[in-house]
C-alpha cells in the first residue's frame, strides 16, 4: 500500500490571482504553506511536473469515447459545457470513457520534466452522475525510445485505489518519492469522468559539465523566480518556462504606474552558480504594453532570497525594449560568479522569457539552488527596491545557444537607441576578456545567432521583420507598391572615406560572390587563421536564392538552398582586437554590413554554397591596399582563435 494524505485545497494552493484563470498559471506552486510537507526548500521547489507547459501530454489511454484524455492536462480550469450535446452525447471538458467497463481505465502521461512525485490533484468538476468513482497512480522512468505500455512491468504504485466523488477536487500528498519518474499512469475505476489531472514534484535536472553552455535561470535547470514587486495581470515564474508561449497571460505583467520614476523587478535565482555571459528579454506578444527598457545586476548569496543590504553588480546597463521581439545582449562582470539575477524593467510592462545563458561555476551536486532552491514569489510587498539604474560601458553581443534554432530574424538592424539611461556606443577596443578565453591559451569564443543588438558595434542586420512593429524604432517602415509590400528603410548606409587622391575613382558598386563551405561545420571547433578589413569603405552582404527548381536559361541555379553562413569580426587595434573578436550565425533570411575598418573573415557558407550580393564601394584595382587588407594571424603573431560553431 503507498501512503497518502488527503488535504483540503485551503492547504493545498495559494490563490496565484484569481484561482479560476489559465493565465495565472497553476502548474506552478508558490509559497511554503502549500505543501504540509518538508522544509522550506523543499517546498519551494514543486512544481507542476505534468504541466503542458513544461511539454507534458498524453501518450495513450484505454477509451476517450465521450471526451479526450489530453483535456486532462490543459492549464486553464475545467469549463462547463450543461446543456451541449455532440454525436455521441452530453460534452464535457475533460477525459470521459464508455460505461460499463469490468475492469478499468486508463491514460498514460508523459511528464513534462522527470521529477520526484510529492501529490496529485484529481479534479472532477463539472462530472456528476458520470464521474470516475475511484483511482489509482502508477510511475516509471524511461530512458526514450519506445513509450511505456499499459502492462509494462516497470510500473510502480504511487498513489493507492482513492475514492472519488462528483464535481470537486481531490488532493492528495504522498511521501517524497526516492527514484525520479518520467511518465505517469492514472486509472480509474471502472470508468466515467476526470476533468483535470495533475502531478506534483521536484524537478530533477540533468546539468551538464561545467563547460557547456546552459541556460541558468530555466526551470528545467532548476531556476526559480523568488521575488516580484509585482505581478497584477500574470505571474513572474512564467519567466522561466520553456519557449515562447501563446499569448500575453503567459508572460510576467505588472499593472500600470502612475508615479514618475515608477520601475518594477524580478529576482531569480540560478539553478546553479555561474559565470554569466548573456541574457534573452524576450517580450513575445507584448505589444503595446511592453516595458521601455530594462537593465539587469547580480550577486552572489547562500539564501534563498538576497537581504537588503545585498551588493548587487551590474551586469547590464538599462537597454531600451520594443515590442514583440527577442532581445540578446551580452553581459558584463562575466568573469564573477553569481547565483541570482536581477531584471528591473522601466516604467513598467510586460516580459515573456528571460534566458541566463552561462557556464556552472561548480559541479550540479554541491549547487545551493539545487540543495536549498528559493521559493516562488505570488504578490509580494516590496521590500528590496534595486537602486536606479548606472550607465556601464559593454557593447551588445549575443543570444542563447539553445534559442538559436528558434531565432529567425526576430531583432533588428540600425544604431544603438540614443535613450537618457541607454548605455554609450562600445569604443574601438573591448577591455573585458570573454569569459571563456584565458591567458594561457588561445581565445575561444562561440558563434551565436545574429541580432541587431548583438552585431551593432560591429556593423548592421539586414532583413525586414514580422510583426512590423518588432523592428528596431529608429527604422522607418512604410508601405509600398500600392500596399503589396513593406519598405523597411535605410538599414545600413553605404559609406566611403577614400583619400582625395583617388576617391574620384572610388564607385559604389554590387557584386556576386559564390561563397563555397570552406571547412567550418556545424557542432565542431574551428580556427580562425586570417582576418581583413576595409578601411575606407563599409562592406554589405546579401544572400541571394537559388531559383528553386527552375531551370531557365542562364539562370546560374544552385542546386541546393543553404540555410545559414558564419559572421566573425573584430575591433581595429592597428592590428585586430582579438579581444573583441566575436563569431554569429546568420540565416539566409538576413544580410550583414560591416562597419568602415572591422576586421572581419571572409564569408563563411555553411552546409552548402551560398550566392551573396555585395554592396561596397571600389577605387577598381583589386590588388589595392586601400580597397582590402588581408592579415595572417599566425605570421603578425597572434594566437590562433578558436570558433565553437553550435549545431543548428
Amino acid at each position: 500500500m503507498s501512503p497518502y494524505t488527503k488535504i483540503s485545497f485551503e492547504d493545498f494552493q495559494t490563490k496565484l490571482g484569481s484561482a479560476g484563470t489559465g493565465e495565472k498559471h497553476w502548474f506552478l506552486i508558490s509559497q511554503a504553506r502549500i505543501w504540509k510537507y518538508g522544509n522550506a526548500h523543499e517546498r519551494s521547489r514543486i512544481l507542476e511536473i505534468s504541466s503542458v507547459s513544461l511539454g507534458g501530454k498524453v501518450i495513450s489511454c484505454s477509451d476517450e469515447f465521450f471526451a479526450d484524455a489530453s483535456n486532462l492536462l490543459k492549464v486553464e480550469p475545467a469549463l462547463s459545457m450543461k446543456g451541449q450535446f455532440g454525436p455521441k452525447g452530453a460534452l464535457f471538458d475533460g477525459w470521459e470513457s464508455k460505461r460499463h467497463n469490468p475492469t478499468y481505465d486508463w491514460v498514460i502521461i508523459k511528464l513534462g520534466a522527470p521529477g520526484h512525485i510529492i501529490g496529485f490533484d484529481i479534479d472532477t468538476t463539472n462530472f456528476n452522475g458520470n464521474e470516475a468513482p475511484q483511482a489509482s497512480v502508477e510511475a516509471l522512468f524511461s530512458n526514450g525510445g519506445d513509450h511505456p505500455r499499459e502492462k509494462d512491468d516497470k510500473w510502480k504504485e504511487v498513489l493507492q485505489r482513492v475514492d472519488l466523488g462528483p464535481s470537486s477536487r481531490h488532493l492528495f500528498k504522498i511521501e517524497k518519492t526516492v527514484d525520479s519518474y518520467t511518465h505517469v499512469k492514472l486509472n480509474m475505476y471502472p470508468d466515467g469522468g476526470i476533468a483535470r489531472f495533475r502531478v506534483y514534484g521536484i524537478v530533477a535536472p540533468a546539468l551538464p559539465s561545467t563547460s557547456e553552455y546552459l541556460d541558468l535561470a530555466h526551470v528545467l535547470s532548476g531556476g526559480r523566480v523568488v521575488f516580484t514587486s509585482d505581478q497584477h495581470f500574470s505571474v513572474g515564474p512564467n519567466l522561466l518556462l520553456p519557449g515562447r508561449g501563446k499569448d500575453m497571460g503567459d508572460g510576467w505583467e505588472t499593472k500600470r504606474s502612475r508615479v514618475p520614476g515608477h520601475k518594477d523587478w524580478a529576482i531569480i535565482r540560478l539553478g546553479a552558480p555561474g559565470y554569466l555571459q548573456e541574457v534573452e528579454i524576450d517580450t513575445a506578444h507584448f505589444k503595446g504594453n511592453f516595458p521601455e527598457s530594462c537593465d539587469l545586476f547580480a550577486t552572489e548569496t547562500s539564501d534563498d532570497l538576497p537581504s537588503e543590504d545585498a551588493f548587487w553588480t551590474p551586469i547590464l546597463a538599462r537597454r531600451k525594449l520594443q515590442a514583440h521581439r527577442q532581445h540578446v545582449f551580452e553581459l558584463e562582470n562575466s568573469e564573477q560568479v553569481h547565483t541570482h539575477v536581477r531584471l528591473t524593467i522601466y516604467p513598467d510592462g510586460g516580459v515573456k522569457r528571460v534566458r541566463v545563458i552561462g557556464r556552472r561555476a561548480e559541479d550540479p551536486s554541491t549547487s545551493p539552488a539545487i540543495q536549498n532552491p528559493a521559493p516562488t514569489a505570488v504578490v509580494q510587498t516590496p521590500t528590496h527596491n534595486p537602486p536606479t539604474a548606472t550607465t556601464v560601458n559593454g557593447s551588445p553581443h549575443y543570444v542563447p545557444i539553445s534559442e538559436l534554432a528558434a531565432v529567425n530574424g526576430l531583432s533588428g538592424a540600425g544604431t544603438e537607441p540614443s535613450t537618457v539611461g541607454a548605455p554609450p556606443k562600445p569604443t574601438t577596443t573591448n577591455e573585458a576578456q570573454p569569459p571563456h578565453s584565458t591567458a594561457e591559451g588561445p581565445i575561444t569564443i562561440t558563434a551565436v545567432a545574429l541580432t541587431h543588438e548583438v552585431y551593432a558595434a560591429y556593423g548592421d542586420v539586414i532583413q525586414a521583420y514580422s510583426p512590423t512593429t518588432s523592428g528596431p524604432s529608429q527604422v522607418g517602415i512604410t508601405s509600398a507598391n500600392q500596399g503589396s509590400a513593406h519598405k523597411f528603410h535605410r538599414l545600413s548606409p553605404i559609406v566611403s572615406s577614400y583619400p582625395p587622391n583617388v576617391s574620384s575613382h572610388a564607385i559604389p558598386a554590387i557584386s556576386v560572390f559564390r561563397s563555397t563551405p570552406i571547412g567550418a561545420k556545424l557542432g565542431e571547433d574551428w580556427p580562425v587563421r586570417l582576418l581583413e578589413r576595409h578601411s575606407h569603405t563599409s562592406q554589405a552582404f546579401v544572400p541571394m536564392g537559388t531559383g528553386g527548381d527552375l531551370d531557365t536559361p542562364h539562370a546560374g541555379r544552385l542546386e541546393k538552398t543553404g540555410r545559414a553562413y558564419l559572421v566573425i569580426v573584430a575591433h581595429n587595434d592597428d592590428k585586430p582586437d582579438l579581444s573583441s573578436l566575436r563569431a554569429f550565425v546568420a540565416t539566409t533570411a538576413q544580410g550583414i554590413s560591416y562597419f568602415q575598418g572591422i576586421w572581419h573573415h571572409p564569408m563563411i557558407s555553411l552546409e552548402t554554397t551560398i550566392d551573396f550580393a555585395c554592396i561596397e564601394t571600389q577605387i577598381g584595382d583589386p590588388g589595392n591596399r586601400l580597397n582590402c587588407e588581408i592579415l595572417e594571424l599566425e605570421r603578425a603573431g597572434l594566437t590562433v582563435p578558436i570558433v565553437k560553431v553550435p549545431s543548428l
